[in-house]
């Protein structure tokens, strides 16, 4: 009797959605890490040193390319195409937040 188990298909499915869930709580907490610092605090109460601006297209590509990567990672049938797109997943998702930790 061969009692193999089916493979898991929905571990990188689940992966991929609960990045693409957390992903706006930790804009969120990246945004309120890059407002507590002295230049950004400054800029919001006394006007001074707000030359600063978040590089907006660096920001949205990596949350455009996280956004597709988990389209990918979440419809793809099998699993050799869902690994590689939740890693690019990550990656752009990590690298938009980078983009934000950059401006603190």
């Amino acid at each position: 009797m061969d009692q193999t188990q089916p493979p898991a298909t929905g571990g990188t499915r689940i992966c991929s959605a609960l990045a693409a869930t957390l992903f706006v709580p930790a804009v969120l907490a990246t945004l309120f890490v890059a407002f507590s610092t002295d230049r950004a605090s400054r800029c919001l109460t006394y006007g001074e040193q707000c030359g600063w601006s978040l590089p907006g297209r660096l920001f949205w590509w990596g949350a455009g390319l996280g956004a597709l990567a988990c389209t990918v990672a979440c419809v793809a049938a099998t699993a050799w195409v869902r690994r590689p797109a939740l890693a690019v997943q990550l990656v752009a998702e990590c690298g938009a937040l980078a983009v934000i930790l950059s401006q603190a």
